[in-house]
């Protein structure tokens, strides 16, 4: 997609501050963290959201997930952390290439969504 900023950071078009990449995937560092440690996982292969997921993608998705635990530990999070996939406008998605969010620190992230 030529108008996805997360695409355009796969590619290499857009700098990041990378953590990890393969053929499959991308992590960097978010640019506006929310917690002491917060970083993004995306797909290479553009899906707008998690409504575009096919079972041929089940192998792509776990392999996210899988990769979120080891980030997770080598960015320090032992003691737990969050995983966040916001899909469409009323979960809060505001870039529309599917993403993970891996959210952590020292104390604990707190309630999972706030009552309205």
């Amino acid at each position: 997609m030529a108008d996805c900023i997360f695409c355009k950071i796969a590619a290499g078009e857009v700098p990041c501050k990378k953590i990890y990449e393969d053929e499959q995937m991308l992590a960097f560092h978010d640019i506006n963290p929310q917690r002491p440690v917060h970083f993004l996982i995306i797909p290479k292969l553009h899906l707008a959201t998690l409504y575009d997921v096919a079972p041929e993608h089940e192998a792509l998705l776990g392999r996210l997930l899988i990769k979120a635990v080891s980030l997770a530990r080598s960015e320090g999070l032992d003691d737990g952390f969050r995983t966040i996939v916001n899909t469409g406008r009323v979960g809060g998605q505001e870039v529309y290439h599917l993403h993970l969010h891996v959210l952590g620190g020292p104390e604990p992230v707190g309630p999972m969504v706030r009552k309205p």
